[in-house]
């Protein structure tokens, strides 16, 4: 079963979000990721759960939830953390599809 990883996105520094952004792509990659989509948040239309409002989001894809964690969990993306905590503020979730 493929998983996507949704990350809602609230940019802190552009400068560093494409500093971040230029490097995460090869990480997803080493665990057969892929970004499937990226763009701007425009409304919500129905908020229930009281989120909190992001800019911006992006899409992952992998060939099973193994894999996602593996990605999150790697050396190889931990070591984009603290130029991601300058960039943004992230909620990384996954789900099945």
């Amino acid at each position: 079963m493929t998983t996507k990883v949704i990350g809602l996105i609230q940019l802190n520094d552009p400068e560093a979000f494409e500093e971040y952004r230029s490097q995460v792509g090869n990480t997803v990659a080493l665990y057969q990721g892929k970004i499937t989509s990226r763009g701007s948040f425009n409304a919500f239309f129905w908020n229930e759960l009281h989120c909190d409002s992001f800019s911006a989001f992006v899409e992952l894809e992998f060939p099973d939830l193994e894999r996602s964690q593996s990605w999150a969990n790697s050396p190889e993306y931990q070591s984009l953390l603290a130029i991601r905590s300058k960039a943004m503020k992230l909620t990384l979730f996954s789900v099945s599809v």
